[in-house]
C-alpha cells in the first residue's frame, strides 16, 4: 500500500492559525533552522505540511517547557545529523532537568521573598498608631 493519496498541503495563514503562532515568528523559525522541510509550489508560495504542523507544534510544547530557541536549534542540528531520536532524548532529558532545577531555585526565591514581605508588614503595622 503506498501513498497514493496526496499530502495535505497549508498556507503559512493556514498553519498560523493552526498553531497559534504569527507568520512572522513561522518565517523567524524558517530562517534560523528550525523549520526546514518547507516546499515551494510554482508560484513560489510556501506550503507546509503535517509535518511542519506537527514540527511547530513540538516547538511551542519546548517554549512552554522553557527551552530557548539555541536549545531547540542545536536539538534540530543533531536530529538532521543522526535521523532518529537515539542523541535527542537523552539531551532533552537533561535540558528539561535543569529547568526544574531552575524552577525549584526560582520556587526557593520567591519564598523567601514572601515571608521577607510578611515580616516587613508585621513591622510596618507596629508602626502605627495603636487605636483605642
Amino acid at each position: 500500500m503506498g501513498s497514493a493519496e496526496a499530502a495535505r498541503t497549508y498556507t503559512i495563514g493556514d498553519l498560523s492559525r493552526m498553531v497559534n503562532l504569527t507568520q512572522r515568528t513561522i518565517r523567524y523559525y524558517e530562517e534560523i533552522g528550525l523549520l526546514h522541510s518547507i516546499r515551494r509550489i510554482e508560484n513560489g508560495k510556501r506550503v507546509y505540511t503535517d509535518d511542519d504542523l506537527r514540527r511547530l507544534k513540538f516547538i511551542s510544547r519546548l517554549k512552554v517547557l522553557g527551552l530557548s530557541l539555541a536549545e531547540m536549534v542545536e536539538l534540530e542540528k543533531i536530529y538532521r545529523q543522526q535521523r532518529n531520536n537515539r542523541e535527542i532524548i537523552p539531551k532533552l532529558i537533561v535540558i528539561l532537568d535543569e529547568r526544574a532545577a531552575q524552577i525549584d531555585e526560582r520556587i526557593n526565591q520567591l519564598t523567601a521573598l514572601k515571608k521577607e514581605i510578611r515580616e516587613y508588614q508585621v513591622r510596618l503595622k507596629g508602626k502605627l498608631p495603636q487605636e483605642t
